[in-house]
């Protein structure tokens, strides 16, 4: 079969080599890009002939699926797949696989990072630094003691969760399910509008879906502390960001700390969040830890190898 890598995946030469020269070994073709383009027309031109399309986070969507003839399998080099059209490849037959759990602990860390940014202001003070100032008058806050509310309790949420618990914070969290590891950690489960009522920081940790999708916009905010944090590191349309930023600007919540847009990265100079207070921005890299991307192309062949032997794993 003809496989074809559209892009990087943000791994080494030596890494995409060995990758090749494995299914090549094995009878197939394979083909993998040392870059990454988003061009529908050139996604086109690269797997127009794939039987195995592997992709990360690019948009895959009719228009493009509807001229790869021969595709029979899409690898999601990714844990979320709504960039990828699923009733189109239900419609024909084109299975589809993620690769979940690689990059857990890159964004548990990142989202953990984000909280202390925006309680520390440490991005704030690095530029005060820079700008020769001094610390008068600045106090940030500690984690310690906090009620940290996670918006989805799945394996990056229980990871997030046992670091904050080593850090003196107490978790509760509300989710669609209830899994007894974390009431076992000491995780207490409520109700949305009690989490978003009690908690100090809330971190969303869920797939984007119809009940997940602008699930915090301006009703939410205003039930929220003045002085709570927000962090995104899960999909950007979990949020209003644009009732997000009023809200940081009118003081209704204290800050927020976002990884993930309504798009992907360079945002728009107009973009809303961009002049928020107490606001810290990152392009979308909370799973782009060297060690998560090299994990997640083992995942990657894992589910190939498993696909071409009929046990597909990994499917959604």
């Amino acid at each position: 079969m003809k496989i074809v890598v559209i892009e990087s995946l943000g791994v080494s030469q030596e890494l995409r080599n060995q990758f090749v020269n494995s299914f090549e070994s094995a009878g197939h073709q394979c083909e993998f890009y040392a870059d990454r383009n988003e061009n529908p027309q050139e996604i086109i031109k690269r797997a127009k002939d794939a039987e195995v399309l592997v992709v990360s986070n690019i948009v895959i969507n009719e228009e493009i699926l509807k001229e790869l003839k021969s595709l029979k399998f899409i690898a999601v080099a990714f844990t979320g797949v709504d960039h990828i059209d699923l009733d189109y490849c239900k419609k024909h037959n084109i299975q589809v696989c993620n690769a979940a759990g690689y990059s857990t602990r890159a964004v548990a860390e990142t989202a953990l990072g984000l909280m202390i940014a925006v309680s520390r202001k440490i991005v704030e003070m690095h530029q005060n630094t820079l700008e020769l100032g001094s610390r008068a008058g600045f106090a940030g806050a500690e984690l310690y003691g906090k009620t940290v509310g996670l918006i989805g309790s799945g394996a990056i949420g229980l990871h997030l969760a046992k670091i904050l618990i080593a850090m003196g914070c107490k978790v509760i969290a509300h989710s669609r399910s209830e899994r007894a590891e974390a009431v076992s950690m000491g995780i207490v489960y409520v109700d949305k509008d009690t989490l978003l009522k009690q908690s100090d920081i809330i971190s969303i940790h869920t797939p984007l879906n119809e009940s997940t999708k602008l699930m915090l916009g301006k009703e939410e905010f205003e039930m929220m502390k003045n002085t709570a944090l927000v962090i995104n590191t899960a999909r950007g349309y979990c949020i209003n960001n644009k009732e997000l930023a009023i809200a940081l600007e009118q003081g209704i919540i204290g800050g927020a700390g976002i990884d993930v847009y309504e798009m992907e990265p360079p945002l728009p100079a107009n973009y809303p969040l961009l002049k928020s207070p107490n606001c810290v921005l990152l392009p979308h890299i909370a799973y782009a830890s060297q060690e998560a991307l090299d994990a997640r192309l083992v995942i990657v062949k894992d589910n190939l190898i498993a696909w071409f032997k009929g046990v597909p794993t990994n499917l959604v």
